[in-house]
């Protein structure tokens, strides 16, 4: 997959992309993260990309030419282009695997108070948000978006089934973990885990997971899992 990022600032960027598993990833071919600085589209002395707003209000604007500009430099046949926005539809589990069959994405970060709409109008595929809050720009919810579609492109990550069992990919929360030592501090790994029946462990594990996310997400519960659960036990 191939990615580019458009924002004010690529140093940003320095880091998150070259540790662990993304820069594995990048070494190996299957990730390939390129950077834009929007500044130099703009066509002033001063590379100024950014002015008032119509209508007056606080903040400055990212004005339409150099953002449109920066877009069209990277954009090719294939591109799926997105605006980081808390006022985009949310990054979900889905939303990552869908975006994870893209060969090729256009992240714009905001920055200030956003972008000229004319530009979200005729150049963004969609919006996407990572939460309902507004960060000081888009470029740490470029990193999250990044890191959570990466996760479903091939060859990523080493086991094939790992992201496929991770949270939401069901519609609920992961169940919990457990590795040695069988205690730890007094507290004991459940002995469902212990016993070697593969039927029971996956009961187990499916009852925790719907458990916490009752507890702690109740609105995803929909459907069949409205109901109560018929096992409540933790071992």
């Amino acid at each position: 997959m191939e990615i580019d990022i458009l924002s004010l600032f690529p140093d940003y960027f320095r880091g998150p992309f070259d540790v662990s598993m993304l820069k594995r990833a990048k070494d190996a071919g299957y990730l390939e993260i390129r950077h834009t600085d929007i500044r130099d589209f703009a066509q002033n002395k001063h590379s100024r990309v950014d002015d008032r707003p119509f209508g007056g209000g606080p903040g400055m604007l990212l004005c339409p030419g150099p953002v449109a500009r920066a877009i069209r430099s990277v954009k090719r046949e294939g591109s799926h282009v997105i605006y980081l926005s808390p006022q985009g539809k949310p990054l979900t589990a889905a939303k990552c695997q869908e975006l994870a069959e893209k060969t090729r994405l256009i992240l714009l970060c905001g920055h200030y108070e956003g972008v000229d709409e004319r530009v979200l109008q005729t150049e963004i595929d969609e919006e996407i948000s990572i939460g309902d809050y507004v960060l000081t720009s888009g470029c740490a919810a470029a990193i999250v978006l990044v890191d959570a579609v990466s996760r479903f492109v091939p060859g990523v990550i080493g086991h094939p089934d790992a992201a496929s069992e991770d949270s939401f990919q069901d519609g609920f929360f992961d169940c919990p973990h457990y590795t040695r030592p069988e205690e730890f501090e007094g507290m004991k790994v459940p002995s469902v885990l212990l016993g070697g029946n593969h039927a029971e462990i996956e009961k187990w594990r499916k009852d925790q997971a719907l458990n916490k996310t009752r507890r702690v997400r109740p609105e995803l519960l929909l459907g069949e899992y409205c109901e109560p659960l018929t096992s409540n036990r933790t071992n």
